[in-house]
């Protein structure tokens, strides 16, 4: 029996950060369902890696599968998330803005709202909650200490949902990780890209100061 209770993570997406979690669940007695927008086949070799607890979908195939599932597309794809089969679900945005890579985005270079605000207003019936945009991939399953070792790593996350926040926090906990509750989607953008919270290692003491340190916005 997983930490959660869940039993399948559906994965929408499977680069960097997707293909390293997908490890974590599989480490940690979860079935995963991993999808890419390129076609399940080129999936195959990191499937093979995982074993036979993971299979290649579709990224709807991964929606419905999953009892909880992990969006991390690159932010210009994310009006291509499936809505209908994750109606219900705690979903994950790993997202980042990277207008190098995704084009402006005026309602976030205005700071009208954040990337995580985006994919809930993408997927009304869903419930989304950031995690895992702050750590640089390849220290997903490196960093992972033991729940009370004094230099256990912290992440924070942000959600309008307390019930999703917690399943969210006890899948960290799980993967090795401290949970830092930031508040609600509006104020995700406190570990986005450039914040003082954004890929830099942290105790959970140490987390509400570099929060704090992104300041105001209007």
């Amino acid at each position: 029996m997983t930490a959660t209770g869940l039993s399948t993570i559906g994965f929408i997406g499977a680069g960097n950060i997707g293909g390293q979690l997908a490890r974590l669940a599989v480490a940690h007695g979860y079935s995963v369902v991993i999808s890419n927008s390129r076609g399940p086949e080129t999936l195959a070799s990191l499937v093979a890696e995982l074993g036979p607890q993971a299979r290649a979908a579709t990224p709807a195939e991964a929606a419905e599968a999953g009892d909880i599932v992990v969006v991390t597309v690159p932010l210009k794809a994310y009006k291509a998330v499936p809505v209908e089969p994750l109606a219900g679900k705690t979903v994950i945005d790993t997202n980042n803005y990277y207008f190098e890579r995704d084009g402006r985005i005026p309602e976030l270079d205005e700071e009208k709202t954040t990337v995580s605000g985006m994919l809930q207003e993408h997927l009304p019936t869903s419930t989304v909650v950031k995690a895992f945009n702050n750590i640089m991939a390849a220290d997903l399953t490196t960093d992972g200490r033991p729940a009370g070792d004094p230099d256990r790593r912290a992440l924070p996350i942000a959600g309008d949902d307390a019930a999703a926040k917690t399943l969210v926090s006890t899948l960290l906990d799980e993967f090795g990780f401290d949970a830092v509750d930031a508040g609600p989607l509006a104020d995700s953008w406190r570990f986005e890209r450039d914040r003082p919270a954004y890929v830099i290692r942290m105790t959970a003491a140490e987390v509400p100061a570099k929060l704090a340190a992104a300041g105001t916005r209007p």
